[in-house]
This record gives structure tokens, C-alpha cells and sequence, in this order.
């Protein structure tokens, strides 16, 4: 099933897409679409509606992020051992946690906005996964279980701010509009395997990221797993899996990263696109 949020910024209604792409009204199901509609007893309560009993939305509303209320929103840095060949770093030993303020979440399709002293604004498309049952000391091969489903994030970077501002990643990670989420959350029933899905990014209309899950060094499973050892995941939590190559700060004989005006397009299988235009935050 694909759940999709709709509306003004901070006023979204929840809603799905039909078979035939319409876009469909929940509201009258659910009050949103966040921790307390993600267990399994819900979504198949979801699933078992005639969405064609369903009004449909007219006209083409903004489609907010796919996830309504995100508790915690972490990210994994260097999980792909492409991109970490091409940014030449060792392979982590453990997955690199680090957040993203909740505060730069926004809509897949929203103006992703530079912030004011930013010269190094970067892109990174991600594997987005969401919890639906909460998680703690969990296995591996229980792992797959606790995840409602998947999700497109542009985990937007500003390196200066992320490498020589002193402290952690988490302040070139987390300005406004730096976590574009959607347009749908897929739920894990129609993703076969996580572990095999393409991912690009355009810049432009130029290729900039290719790459696929399968060249992940740690597997949706295995994250889910090891941050269950440290802190509870919870319903609606959200967690950005890592970039594969072709991140502007990679770019050889010099880096590239975006200006306003640059258009991204992201998309990931199974998982829709977004559409990004950039601008310069006032």
C-alpha cells in the first residue's frame, strides 16, 4: 500500500494511492499517518478498505512528508562501500549513527532552501525506513518485522557546516528543509527486499547518483538490529540508510554542490520520485 500525506505545511491530511494512481482521502479513516497507524493491525485495516469507496482528492495538492510526527529521525552515515571508496575512508566497523533535527524535515517535493553562509550545500538520495513496531535488543533475522515500510529521503548536507563547524555531523545535517521525505511510504509488503532496489539522483537533468541497496555495508536488517542494542526504536521513527557514490563532495578534480535554481530529482524503485526545486533560505 502506498500512504501519502496532502495539504498545507503543518495541516496534512492522510491519504493512499488506488491501483489506478488516484489519490484518495483517509481522513475519514485515520487522523494521520504516524506511530499509532503504523502497527500491523492497523495497516492491514488499511489494506482491507475499498479505496474506490474512498473520496478522491481533487486537482494536485502539495504532498507533504510521507510521515506524519517522526519521533526520532537518525541517520547512517558511509554505509556504502562505493562511496566510501569514493570518498576514500575505511569502512566503518559499526554503522555511524548520527540525527537530523526533526525541524528540517519537509515534503519530497518542497523548495530545498541553502542556508545563509552555505557554500557546500550537498545531496545524498537514501533508503528511507519506518518503524511501526517498537524495537528493542531485537535480532537480526527478527529485524524486517518492526519496519511499517519504506521511504525516499534526500539527506541534504552542508559540509562546512558538517566538517569544520567542531562537534558532530548533526550540524550540517539538520538545517531547514534538509529532510525532504515521500512521497509515499510503501509498506514493507510490496518491497520483496530492501536489499535490492536502485537508487538515482539528477541534478539538472544530469546523472549524479547511481546505486543500489546491495552495496550496502550494513543491511536494513543489521541497523535496525544494532540501534535496537542502544536506544528503543519506536512507531513512526525514522531512518535514513546511508547515500551510495556520486555526492557533490566527491566530484574529482573539484567539488560541486548546489546552487539556487538547481532542480534534483530523486528516485528510488518501487519507491516514486521527488522533485526538488533549490532556493536561498533569507
Amino acid at each position: 500500500m502506498k500512504l501519502v500525506r496532502f495539504g498545507k505545511h503543518g495541516a496534512e491530511q492522510p491519504g493512499c494511492i488506488d491501483e489506478d494512481g488516484t489519490l484518495r482521502d483517509l481522513s475519514g479513516v485515520i487522523s494521520d499517518i504516524d506511530g499509532d497507524a503504523l502497527s500491523d493491525e492497523k495497516l492491514d485495516m488499511l489494506r482491507g478498505l475499498d479505496l474506490s469507496a474512498l473520496p478522491s482528492v481533487a486537482g494536485a495538492p502539495r504532498i507533504g512528508p510521507c510521515v506524519g510526527n517522526i519521533g526520532k529521525f537518525l541517520c547512517i552515515g558511509l554505509n556504502y562501500s562505493d562511496h566510501a571508496a569514493e570518498a576514500g575512508m575505511a569502512e566503518p566497523e559499526h554503522p555511524i549513527l548520527f540525527f537530523k533535527a526533526n525541524s528540517a524535515v519537509c515534503g519530497p517535493n518542497d523548495t530545498v532552501l541553502i542556508p545563509r553562509g552555505s557554500t557546500k550545500t550537498d545531496w545524498e538520495v537514501e533508503l528511507g525506513v519506518v518503524i511501526g513496531l517498537a524495537a528493542k535488543y531485537v535480532d537480526e533475522v527478527d529485524a524486517l518485522d518492526h519496519v511499517a515500510g519504506y521511504c525516499i529521503v534526500n539527506d541534504v548536507s552542508e559540509r562546512h557546516f558538517q566538517t569544520q563547524l567542531s562537534g558532530q555531523w548533526t550540524k550540517g545535517k539538520s538545517c531547514d528543509t534538509f529532510g525532504p521525505t515521500g512521497p509515499w511510504l510503501v509498506t514493507r509488503d510490496e518491497v520483496a527486499d530492501p536489499q535490492k532496489l536502485d537508487l538515482s539522483l539528477d541534478i539538472n537533468g544530469v546523472r549524479m547518483q547511481t546505486g543500489n541497496t546491495s552495496k550496502m555495508i550494513f543491511s536494513v536488517a543489521q541497523i535496525i538490529s544494532h540501534l535496537s542494542q542502544l536506544m528503543t526504536l519506536h512507531p513512526g521513527d525514522v531512518i535514513s540508510t546511508g547515500t551510495p557514490p556520486g555526492v557533490g563532495m566527491g566530484i574529482k578534480p573539484e567539488p560541486v554542490y548546489l546552487s539556487a535554481g538547481d532542480e534534483m530529482i530523486l528516485r528510488i524503485q518501487g519507491l516514486g520520485e521527488q522533485r526538488q526545486n533549490v532556493g536561498q533560505d533569507s
